[in-house]
């Protein structure tokens, strides 16, 4: 089995050798290289084509939203999670609504991290528990509240949006819903079209910029 490609973007050079450590001990990762500024990460995510990128998003001169936008304008695709100290509703969102795959701060727990990878790698959205609770309310809360406000997401979509939102896989979402798994894709299908969008973190950052999924106060 060959191991997945991981890029370590982060100016602190004890982060990424830390991080390093980590996946040394994986059997199923290994990381391929690592950049201490946006530029040198935007010449090594196209030389070394890895599966994943770790990105920090506070770096001098470019910062890692930018190096979000620069992949995206080449028309780059390599899932990135984003692994900072920033934890604010509007970096969080800005990194959702670009297409990143996940949002960690520095204190997540190493079990998270590699799950979190995993889920990347197979074009998923994770979030960190902290992450995910402080932005989205309670279940039953958005499904009474939120309806109403766009009648074009149906009620199972806005469940999976809801599930999505915390990171729900479409299996988990499945086995919630009491449906088939290829019945979920369809949702989310539908649930692309109607909001424009082309990936889960998206269409949880615009859901929430329309309203439909509420940040918790």
């Amino acid at each position: 089995m060959n191991k997945r490609r991981i890029l370590v973007v982060d100016d602190h050079l004890v982060v990424r050798e830390g991080l390093k450590l980590i996946f040394e001990t994986e059997s199923n990762f290994e990381v391929v290289g690592e950049a201490d500024n946006g530029d040198e990460a935007l010449e090594l995510a196209e030389q070394l084509k890895p599966d994943v990128i770790l990105l920090d998003l506070k770096m001098p001169n470019v910062s890692g939203i930018d190096v979000i936008k620069a992949l995206n304008e080449k028309n780059n695709s390599v899932p990135i999670i984003i692994l900072t100290t920033i934890n604010d509703d509007r970096s969080i969102l800005e990194g959702l609504s670009l297409g990143a795959k996940g949002y960690l701060l520095k204190d997540t727990t190493r079990e998270e991290l590699i799950r979190t990878v995993e889920s990347a790698i197979r074009g998923e959205l994770l979030l960190q528990p902290e992450i995910s609770k402080g932005l989205f309310k309670p279940k039953k809360e958005l499904r009474q509240s939120n309806h109403s406000f766009n009648s074009a997401i149906s009620e199972r979509e806005l469940f999976v949006l809801q599930a999505i939102a915390r990171g729900c896989t479409s299996k988990e979402i499945a086995l919630d819903m009491g449906i088939a798994e290829r019945t979920v894709k369809a949702h989310l299908t539908n649930i692309y079209s109607k909001l424009k969008v082309d990936s889960r973190s998206q269409a949880v950052a615009v859901a929430i910029e329309q309203g439909i999924i509420h940040i918790q106060k």
